[in-house]
């Protein structure tokens, strides 16, 4: 990951993916949430966003799944709160209960035309 000056603070960087400049966005400093040394299970997500490839980066990816649509439900109302904004739902896959991020909601319209001059 290269570093870019005086790019956003969640900004970890760019890369260089299939000869495309992604930018690289550490999810910790995007919620708020305490500094975590990367380790062997550190991994990026690479998705596309409004047209706009990004990755992100995640303390670790234990499996790729498919959930059927129709086993997603809305929030329930105890998430409540400004992080409530960035889930789309809770999918059960068997007996576990997965949050669903909206991906399209991870970065402001702003952040997003910041992210381009990156």
């Amino acid at each position: 990951i290269t570093k870019v000056p005086r790019a956003p603070e969640f900004v970890e960087g760019v890369i260089n993916l299939r000869g495309k400049v992604i930018p690289i966005i550490d999810l910790r400093r995007r919620f708020g949430l305490s500094a975590r040394s990367h380790d062997k299970h550190t991994r990026i997500i690479v998705i596309e966003i409004n047209n706009m490839i990004v990755g992100f980066v995640v303390d670790s990816v234990s499996e790729v799944l498919r959930i059927p649509s129709s086993t997603v439900e809305p929030p329930p109302p105890v998430v409540s709160g400004l992080e409530s904004e960035y889930i789309s739902g809770v999918g059960k896959l068997e007996d576990r209960l997965l949050i669903l991020l909206d991906l399209d909601r991870l970065l402001s319209h702003e952040e997003q035309a910041s992210l381009v001059g990156a």
